[in-house]
């Protein structure tokens, strides 16, 4: 039997237990400012649950997704911020990636990427380090109409095709659909190259270069236009005028 002194402290520690877990719990949800937090991956969602923003280190990154369906390659090997629109789609990200590797060579990857609606990354900008050999560049790129996992559902059904002309005539009503493109087609890239050139390239619909405008690590400046062959067929090179004809 337990006496009316031992009930009485029961209920004291009762009282006590639930008070304390009232001040816990109003401490974990409570809006005070937090100076840091650690994790390693932040989901940030609309009130149905549908998915806007992802920030994640590498191992926990979100696989491609369209419409609430992930695609493509696994997830784990993106560290960054990748954002949603309102179907669940990813729209482009902030990646960074870069390493020293025990030889001590070192490599890095940045970028920041805008995706067209229900295809891949239109507007790119990139930064590349490979031992201090450097790129960095805005790119823009043209892709087709047709969503970017039905692509790759065509594309897989053409690649289960036996090699012949069966597989090869498949390919070109995939590229032609496309306007000639395979996944994508670049228009404009403007930046920098490995040579420390700066450069200007424009392209025609298919991603074939016709045009570039330069200025090489000695500050040499041309204009190239090139024809659909990848062929210079003019070339205009900067030449400093005589101090008497400026």
């Amino acid at each position: 039997m337990i006496s009316a002194r031992e009930l009485r402290l029961l209920r004291a520690y009762l009282v006590a237990s639930a008070i304390a877990l009232v001040v816990l719990l109003v401490g974990a949800f409570s809006p005070a400012r937090q100076d840091e937090i650690t994790v390693q991956r932040i989901n940030v969602i609309e009130s149905d649950g549908t998915l806007r923003l992802v920030i994640a280190n590498r191992e926990r990154s979100p696989a491609p997704v369209i419409r609430g369906k992930t695609f493509g390659f696994p997830g784990g090997n993106r560290a960054g911020i990748v954002f949603y629109n309102e179907e669940g789609t990813e729209r482009g990200g902030l990646i960074a990636s870069g390493r020293r590797l025990p030889d001590g060579t070192y490599y890095q990857g940045l970028g920041l990427t805008f995706d067209r609606f229900d295809q891949d990354q239109v507007v790119a900008l990139q930064h590349n380090d490979e031992n201090g050999r450097l790129t960095s560049a805005l790119t823009i790129f043209d892709r087709p109409a047709l969503s970017l996992d039905s692509v790759h559902a065509l594309r897989r059904a053409i690649d289960s095709i036996p090699e012949g002309a069966a597989k090869q005539e498949a390919l070109r009503r995939w590229r032609e659909r496309q306007g000639g493109m395979e996944y994508s087609a670049p228009r404009f890239v403007a930046g920098r190259t490995r040579a420390r050139a700066s450069v200007v390239n424009l392209y025609d619909p298919a991603g074939r270069l016709r045009l570039r405008l330069s200025v090489d690590s000695l500050g040499s400046a041309g204009i190239e236009f090139l024809d659909d062959s990848g062929r210079v067929i003019r070339k205009i090179m900067g030449v400093e005028q005589p101090a008497s004809q400026k």
